[in-house]
């Protein structure tokens, strides 16, 4: 599961609009924009948020889950193992 911090937090990483992000996956900026400002888990669709996630990662971004002792987060994959 991927939350709309991480998503956000992904976008300024690589460097992509809202709209850019939006025009990669087939969906309006606005809905991007409502995604990112959800608080809590997303209540989006599952497929949804599996193309937001694909699109990041094309772009160099690897999620972090969370665990016991830090949140869920971002970082960019090592351009080494490409």
């Amino acid at each position: 599961m991927i939350y709309p911090r991480q998503i956000k937090a992904a976008r300024a990483l690589v460097g992509i609009s809202q709209v850019e992000l939006a025009n990669r996956v087939g969906l309006s900026p606005a809905t991007i924009k409502r995604i990112e400002v959800s608080v809590d888990e997303l209540r989006f669709k599952v497929d949804t948020m599996l193309r937001i996630k694909q699109a990041l990662e094309e772009c160099g971004v690897v999620f972090i889950d969370s665990d016991e002792d830090h949140g869920p987060g971002v970082r960019l994959a090592d351009r080494h193992a490409r």
